[in-house]
């Protein structure tokens, strides 16, 4: 019996870890990874990942950036962070994820 206590440990340490984990990259990691694109509170970063999405959009488009594009909802996240509501949804995806990880990870 206590091999198949220790499997269950280490089954709950990988499952606190992995959502830990999931839910750091939600809060932390994704914001950081739109700043890295170039989508900054300073605006759009030029010669950047996000320069060039903005570019392709806006040929894509007869000179402008359609309001709800992929490039203008990440230059709102870019410039003024995630909302309350997408940390929420990201955190409710990501962490389970996470745990699902953790759990296979360590088993």
């Amino acid at each position: 019996m206590a091999g198949s206590s220790n499997g269950i440990g280490s089954k709950l340490a990988g499952v606190t870890i992995g959502a830990a984990f999931g839910l750091g990259l939600a809060v932390v990691g994704v914001p950081a990874g739109i700043c890295a694109l170039g989508f900054t509170p300073k605006g759009i970063i030029a010669g950047s990942v996000a320069a060039k999405m903005m570019s392709d959009a806006a040929i894509a488009n007869d000179g402008g950036v359609p309001a709800g594009s992929i490039v203008a909802l990440l230059q709102s996240a870019g410039a003024a962070g995630l909302s309350l509501g997408a940390k929420i949804g990201l955190g409710s995806v990501l962490g389970p994820l996470g745990a699902a990880a953790g759990a296979w990870w360590l088993k």
